[in-house]
């Protein structure tokens, strides 16, 4: 860690930043208002410079500033930004993580955490989000007593001029129409859930219950700790300053499954995409048990052999999509196991609890069938919650908190 003055008369003296600055903007953002950037960055050092630059000119010299860099870049971001730190007039801090977590996502956890302001203001490092706004997300925080102000290309005013080519827009609009179909009560007002720029009050937000998968850390924020006022500002999306995008194909099932798990974070939503996810099962055991017989088998172990394929495909898709976040508590081995038995387990219990319907409680064969699948399906949904994926009894478990990771700060 390393503290070095600032050049007067240079790009980091406060006087000419001030100067730089129009009167009315200075005047925009009341007191109190200090706030913390965060810039979660991947190989972006050809545009670290500029973003320290315009970061300067645009924020008023009286408004408290620090900018945190939490970085998982494989080329030299991370002294670059130590460099051109030397003659910023904030302090700027970089956190490199060896071993990141959770994505872009991950990154603004860690930066959120490291925040010592009032406010927080994300925003990527490509210059696709104008610095010269974080004055105006802060300054509309405060006169409208929002917990959340989000930047939002979908306002009035606002843009997404940036966005290269029809596919990117097209994607972007769908995946905005998707996301504010699934919530439409927690994203209320929120025109624009899909934006990597906003600003937050940092006791409107608890770091510690949220669980970023990819670069879509609004939506995290908004449907697990929604401030209760929030409020937006048109932005117009700018071109990117250097370097290439990072939004793959990748990205973008990551970002499905990032969805999946949002929606289904209550147990009853959990439990009818278990049944869903079910019914899906119910394709690869058919197919395994047409090609068993097509090839001479007794249908009898068919049933049995093509009924693990079904298993197999239940258990892949709930652990991508319900209980992604609790597969840390037990080895993959153990899950397998625990869930085949329980899957498997099914079959042996429907048999003796239909003859049990219809012998004992005079049920006809369909109405006792259907009510024993429905009875062994909720003790399967309860008993892979509880036998699979509940913490074990005693033991600690720890979210990953990126790994290790160096600090440094320049001023």
């Amino acid at each position: 860690m390393s503290h070095e003055p600032t050049a007067p008369g240079g790009l980091g003296d406060p006087a000419v930043r001030a100067a730089t600055v129009p009167t009315e903007r200075r005047r925009e953002v009341p007191e109190p208002g200090a706030v913390t950037i965060v810039v979660p960055t991947y190989n972006e050092s050809g545009n670290i410079r500029e973003l320290l630059r315009r970061i300067t000119e645009s924020v008023p010299a009286r408004l408290p500033c620090e900018v945190v860099f939490v970085d998982d870049s494989t080329d030299d971001t991370p002294d670059v930004i130590s460099r051109e730190a030397q003659d910023c007039p904030f302090p700027v801090t970089v956190l490199h993580r060896d071993e990141p977590a959770d994505g872009l996502g991950g990154a603004v956890v860690e930066g959120m955490k490291a925040a010592g302001s009032d406010w927080i203001v994300v925003m990527d490092g490509d210059l696709q989000h104008p610095p010269s706004l974080v004055p105006e997300l802060v300054g509309t925080g405060e006169r409208t007593n929002a917990g959340l102000v989000v930047a939002s290309r979908y306002t009035k005013g606002g843009s997404r001029a940036g966005l290269a080519g029809g596919y990117r827009i097209a994607v972007s609009r769908g995946a905005t129409w998707l996301t504010k179909s699934l919530f439409p009560r927690r994203l209320r007002g929120v025109s624009d859930p899909m934006s990597g720029f906003f600003a937050i009050r940092r006791s409107a937000v608890t770091a510690e219950i949220l669980q970023p998968l990819g670069y879509k850390i609004l939506l995290e924020l908004a449907v697990r700790s929604r401030p209760r006022t929030v409020t937006e500002v048109p932005f117009v999306f700018q071109d990117r300053f250097a370097g290439e995008s990072k939004s793959t194909a990748r990205e973008g099932l990551r970002f499905l499954r990032h969805l999946a798990g949002l929606r289904t974070a209550s147990p009853l939503a959990r439990m009818v995409a278990f049944g869903l996810i079910g019914a899906t099962g119910f394709v690869p055991n058919l197919v395994g048990l047409w090609t068993l017989t097509g090839l001479g088998m007794h249908y009898l172990p068919a049933e049995i052999l093509a009924n693990q394929l079904g298993v197999a495909w239940n258990f892949l898709l709930i652990e991508q999509l319900l209980f992604r976040e609790r597969r840390r508590h037990r080895h993959w081995w153990d899950r397998v196991g625990r869930f085949a038995l329980l899957a498997n387990a099914d079959l042996v219990l429907r048999i003796p609890l239909i003859a049990l319907l219809v012998g004992t409680f005079a049920m006809g064969v369909l109405s006792a069938t259907a009510l024993a699948l429905a009875m062994t399906f909720v003790l399967r949904f309860v008993g892979t919650e509880a036998l699979v994926y509940l913490p074990r009894r005693g033991r600690r478990t720890h979210r990953a908190a990126g790994g290790s990771r160096t600090a440094r700060r320049t001023m």
